[in-house]
């Protein structure tokens, strides 16, 4: 009896040390991730093939900054198929897409932020091995390396599904936690009942940085996965991945994995987040194919990707006394000197470049504030930059319809905690005091000395809405971005688009005298090759 009483008193005991393990609102992670593991048997999965179609949004390249805009749906991507090696920690996924319109190394999600040329065959090959990344435009072309935070998040991307959750919880330093709460369940968000269900969220540490939270139902189901991704406009950006049950399928011997994926980068209630940019979904699709440790694909990382340097390249060509076209990168940047002030056309990409872009110019007119930037339109890769300039004092002058996103989604004080800008690090008081935008509805005027910038508004254009182009009137400059892209020198400048058409009719409508295109995408040009796509 004495023993009896002493085992049950130290069972007591040991339930009392396991339970003070864990403060109100947490629970014990390791027996949820094993009952997950169970249920898909994902240790005994050491490969996996999916395959069928996809979609994918084209993220940051909404028509309009508004309200309840998702993302364009881009063309679809046929013959997807995606190879997840979870042991060599390789991805390989293939796909046919329409060339002409995508950046050539965009597979979905925020890679479209630029930094490559366009798309130029159908079939397109991506893979990650470890650190490195790199695309293939077109099978049997030459690889090219993925800039490192893009490879970064194709290897992240590697584990973001049920398997690769699970086999990345058991790593070292993956130090899971794990909460509990009641939500909706998939029954209750029709509106036709509000029963809720209790789940478990499983929360570990990726890539030595990156927070993935896994939601796992009564079922012991992965039902959603969750993360933040750096990104140069929005800062820290919601990803996430949702898997319904009645998308698992049964593949042998237990193994289990779902069929169907559908993918956020950008919250999907944009109004309970409070923000304007208002994309959501980035790609989704039926991937009914599925095989299990049937992957004989090797992903060797190619000589040149393993050699591959990434420098920021600047380049400064005078186009007039003063007007400097800043190329070096698939985006340029305008520098215009006045008398006592430089004004800027874009920053796009990321800061890295528009620091470096900045560096230049200051050389090249040394004591001259950059006083305006002049930022042409909203798309993702045209904006990554505002920041920078904001940081440096620069008032940034745009269209009216883009100042609410602008203003409250990119230029803020929201905390970036994966990868901190000047912005974060050193924020000014300007951003609290509301005086560094300069909105414009029709037309601008800047003037210093003899020189004058007008500015205005580009419309009708399908592209998107609230573009600004500028002109120099005195050097008959026409400042365009996504109007005309200039071909590359050898290349056929093909039939007009609707946009070169929108150019075209707004410079004869204001009457301008232009004699040359300084792009923010390609080479300046004359306006009179530009003319002669038109047959003249």
């Amino acid at each position: 009896m004495h023993r009896a009483f002493r085992l049950l008193a130290t069972g007591f005991v040991a339930a009392l040390i396991a339970s003070a393990q864990f403060p109100p609102g947490y629970v014990d992670p390791a027996p949820v991730l094993d009952a997950a593991t169970r249920a898909i048997g994902a240790d005994k999965i050491r490969c996996l093939t999916a395959a069928g179609s996809a979609y994918a949004g084209m993220v940051g390249q909404q028509r309009e900054s508004a309200w309840n805009v998702d993302w364009p749906r881009g063309d679809a991507l046929t013959n997807f198929r995606r190879t997840m090696n979870w042991e060599s920690g390789t991805m390989r996924e293939e796909f046919d897409r329409p060339p002409g319109r995508n950046p050539a190394s965009w597979k979905y999600g925020l890679g479209w932020r630029g930094g490559t040329p366009l798309q130029r065959n159908p079939h397109q090959i991506f893979s990650v091995n470890g650190n490195f990344g790199w695309h293939v435009d077109g099978a049997g072309n030459s690889p090219i390396a993925a800039q490192p935070e893009d490879a970064e998040l194709w290897q992240l991307d590697l584990w973001l599904n049920p398997v690769g959750f699970l086999k990345a919880a058991r790593k070292p330093g993956a130090n899971p936690r794990a909460v509990w709460r009641w939500e909706l369940g998939e029954s209750g968000r029709d509106g036709n009942t509000t029963k809720p269900d209790k789940v478990t969220v499983v929360s570990i540490t990726m890539l030595g940085k990156y927070r993935v939270d896994a939601t796992i139902n009564k079922e012991n189901l992965l039902q959603r996965i969750h993360t933040w991704a750096p990104d140069p406009v929005l800062g820290d950006t919601n990803i996430e991945h949702e898997f319904a049950n009645d998308t698992y399928v049964d593949l042998s011997g237990g193994m289990r994995f779902p069929t169907v994926w559908h993918s956020h980068t950008g919250w999907d209630d944009n109004y309970g987040a409070l923000n304007v940019s208002a994309g959501h979904n980035g790609f989704g699709g039926p991937l009914k194919e599925v095989r299990a440790n049937a992957c004989p694909d090797t992903v060797e990382v190619p000589a040149p990707v393993r050699a591959a340097r990434f420098e920021e390249r600047v380049t400064m060509e005078a186009l007039a006394n003063g007007v400097y076209l800043m190329g070096g990168s698939t985006h340029n940047s305008v520098a215009v000197e006045f008398s006592d002030f430089i004004a800027v056309v874009e920053a796009p990409l990321d800061e890295k470049r528009n620091l470096a872009v900045i560096d230049a110019i200051v050389k090249k007119i040394p004591d001259k504030p950059i006083r305006y930037l002049i930022s042409t339109h909203q798309h993702f890769d045209h904006i990554g930059g505002l920041r920078t300039y904001a940081h440096i004092g620069a008032t940034i002058v745009t269209h009216w319809k883009n100042f609410p996103f602008y203003n409250r989604d990119v230029v803020n004080y929201t905390p970036r905690t994966l990868a901190p800008d000047m912005l974060s690090l050193w924020p000014p008081t300007e951003l609290a005091e509301g005086y560094q935008w300069e909105t414009v509805r029709e037309n601008y005027t800047l003037t210093g000395g003899r020189r004058t910038m007008r500015i205005s508004y580009v419309q009708p254009l399908a592209h998107v809405e609230g573009m600004l182009m500028a002109y120099l009137p005195e050097e008959k400059i026409a400042i365009d971005a996504d109007l005309y892209d200039p071909p590359s020198p050898g290349e056929s400048a093909g039939a007009p688009t609707a946009s070169n058409n929108s150019f075209r009719d707004h410079v004869r409508r204001l009457g301008m005298d232009v004699r040359t295109i300084a792009p923010i995408h390609g080479r300046a040009v004359a306006w009179s090759d530009f003319e002669r796509m038109f047959g003249r």
